[in-house]
């Protein structure tokens, strides 16, 4: 077998099987990759949302509270 051992034409058969093996095993295995990579995205994004709506509710409130307050000295002054 020339200068490769059983060991690694064994090897190489297992890598040729599984790229080229029927019923289409890497494209199976790339599709649930990109599946797990979208559904990573998309809970990044969400994260990113609601970080948002709670700087946006913060400062609603801050801004609320200041309205308070000049609304309360204009009456007392």
């Amino acid at each position: 077998m020339g200068t490769f051992s059983i060991w690694h034409w064994l090897i190489v058969l297992a890598v040729v099987l599984v790229l080229f093996g029927g019923s289409g095993k890497i494209s199976n295995i790339m599709g649930d990759v990109a599946k797990g990579i979208k559904s990573f995205k998309k809970g990044l994004k969400d994260d990113e949302d609601e970080a948002e709506e709670a700087a946006r509710s913060i400062e609603d409130k801050a801004q609320k509270a200041a309205n308070a307050a000049s609304e309360k000295t204009k009456t007392e002054g």
